[in-house]
């Protein structure tokens, strides 16, 4: 199935900024709605457009961050502190199906762009509202804020350094996954009775909705999750690096007791697992310094490509640790690229956020 025209009549208007909201809108433009990205021209347009990396051509009137979240959108600039810039939104509300909004509260009322009025122009709207902690606080979010606020900065990074960020804004792409579910069961419930709705998510209940075993493991066993780097509190070894002969870096996600004896085979360490201090997951867990040390004296015997040969072929899991570049070698990452050329005429790309198909 084409999904490039699977919303084709669908009309978006997006009141929306930075990267949730719009990644939501380019949800829909990507599934082929009309989607209308409104842009404030007193402030130059979505600030995303001004976040530049130091080899970005500094007058473009775009940046690559700002590309990531707006493909196949009709970008119009209207000043919504007019009413003339009011009157011309309402004029898209009567006919669009969704409204993406972004606005605190407070500005959303102030601006007249509410659920109230315009569910009022259009019953059968439905509006979707992104907040960063709840309706009902005036605070400014942005995602390293709420990483830190629901628990992901604490545990990141490694044991006695300073906390790290996620080096991608995860919080705004789990809110934005939020409420594009919202919007679908939206969607399904006006189907089956015709009525419009209000779908709201805030940036903080998605992160803490996504906080998983690490929170269950606070939840139910009091442990509060430390810094670990890339390591596993439950399991190992699970998340650990390991240097090749050729200062080439793998990690190993050895996630059962089957896996992790055949990971010992196929290094030809085969006495490993019958040792007390690693004969259980618990233990290696307990004792994942040692096991590393054997672990990584053995790695550094193989190339990356031979460690790679030897252990896939016997269902290891491991894998490379790639840079950017290496990532788009590879072709499932060279389908996903998006092309447009803009009506400037600047051609731009980036990757899909559909990663799904339909039969």
């Amino acid at each position: 199935m084409d999904l490039s025209k699977f919303f084709e009549g669908l009309k978006v208007v997006e009141l929306a900024s930075v990267l949730a909201g719009p990644a939501v809108g380019m949800f829909f433009a990507e599934l082929g709605a009309e989607v209308i990205k409104v842009e404030n021209p007193t402030t130059g347009g979505d600030v995303t457009r001004r976040w530049k990396l130091p080899n970005e051509e500094p007058d473009a009137a775009i940046s690559a961050y700002y590309c990531s979240v707006n493909y196949r959108k009709k970008v119009r600039f209207i000043n919504l502190k007019t009413t003339e810039g009011q009157e011309a939104v309402y004029d898209l509300a009567k006919e669009a199906d969704i409204i993406i909004s972004n606005y605190t509260t407070k500005d959303a009322l102030k601006l007249g762009m509410g659920f109230k009025t315009l569910s009022s122009i259009n019953p059968r709207l439905i509006y979707a509202h992104l907040t960063g902690f709840g309706e009902e606080v005036e605070r400014p979010a942005f995602d390293v804020v709420l990483q830190a606020e629901a628990g992901y900065l604490f545990m990141s990074g490694e044991r006695g350094r300073d906390p790290s960020k996620m080096p991608v804004a995860l919080i705004d792409i789990l809110a934005a996954h939020q409420l594009k579910e919202a919007i679908l069961l939206a969607l399904l419930r006006r189907q089956q009775t015709g009525q419009g709705a209000y779908v709201s998510t805030s940036l903080l209940e998605s992160a803490i909705a996504s906080l998983a075993n690490q929170a269950t493991n606070w939840l139910m066993a009091g442990f509060i999750p430390q810094p670990m780097g890339s390591q596993h509190p439950n399991i190992a070894p699970y998340g650990d690096i390991f240097l090749t002969r050729d200062n080439k870096a793998l990690v190993i996600a050895a996630g059962t007791e089957r896996q992790f004896q055949t990971l010992c085979r196929c290094l030809e360490l085969p006495g490993l697992p019958t040792e007390e201090r690693f004969s259980t997951n618990a233990l290696r867990v307990k004792n994942r310094e040692a096991l590393n040390d054997v672990l990584s004296r053995r790695f550094r015997e193989y190339t990356r490509e031979e460690a790679l040969e030897v252990l896939l072929a016997e269902e290891v899991p491991v894998g490379c640790i790639r840079n950017m570049e290496e990532v788009f070698e590879q072709p499932k990452a060279q389908a996903m690229v998006l092309e447009e050329r803009l009506p400037g005429g600047e051609r731009t790309k980036r990757v899909r956020t559909v990663a799904f198909r339909l039969e």
